[in-house]
């Protein structure tokens, strides 16, 4: 078992101020809508529900927190969170891709996930979650160029590992880590990037991922 097993769902936030006030670090994760960020936020919670995995990709709209710490584990627990002693947040945000959305909604959804990404001072770092058989996808190059000026950690999830053969997946892993390798800093060192493989049908990844997620959290 491990802390993240305590996690509990604490709140939506539909604007910046709507964001929680506890000064804990958070650790966001972000990719497309079809890449299976839900499925990996569950299977590291060991909870089957506790992010929402529509059926209709791209219509969460709102950046959600879940707790670590505070409260007794399991999701369906109804007990209170103790605030105080909250250690962590894992912060899901918006897929994106092909969001069933309006255009002002878009328009709104886009702005908060950017104002987040840049201003938040309690966020420490990113999970870029990624189908480990379509790897860098434009958006997910946007994403990444445009977070790196934040000089903070971005941990790649190459999720549905599971359906790849051992080639196929050596190959997707040394792809990623070669172009995260050619991020480099205007002084020449370069960025925190790193990568895995990651499977939520087959637990591939699950301690790994963990580690990354505390140690990063502290």
């Amino acid at each position: 078992m491990t802390k993240l097993w305590q996690a509990r769902f604490y709140k939506t936030a539909n604007h910046l101020r709507d964001l929680p006030k506890l000064d804990v670090p958070e650790i966001a994760f972000v990719g497309r809508s079809n890449a299976g960020k839900s499925s990996a936020i569950n299977i590291l919670c060991n909870q089957k529900s506790l992010a929402y995995a529509s059926k209709t990709p791209g219509r969460t709209q709102h950046i959600n927190f879940f707790s670590v710490g505070g409260a007794h584990v399991a999701q369906h627990r109804h007990d209170p969170v103790d605030e105080k002693k909250i250690e962590l947040f894992l912060v899901d945000l918006p897929g994106y891709g092909y969001a069933q959305v309006s255009g002002s909604a878009k328009n709104h959804w886009q702005k908060l996930l950017s104002d987040y990404l840049i201003t938040r001072p309690q966020l420490k770092g990113l999970i870029l979650v990624m189908d480990s058989r379509h790897p860098f996808q434009p958006l997910d190059v946007d994403l990444l160029e445009w977070f790196a000026v934040t000089g903070k950690p971005v941990h790649c999830l190459l999720t549905k590992a599971d359906k790849l053969n051992r080639k196929e997946s050596t190959d997707s892993l040394k792809q990623t880590d070669t172009i995260l390798k050619s991020y480099i800093d205007e002084s020449g060192k370069l960025f925190p990037f790193s990568a895995q493989l990651f499977s939520s049908t087959k637990r591939l990844g699950l301690e790994t991922a963990t580690a990354f997620i505390l140690n990063l959290a502290g």
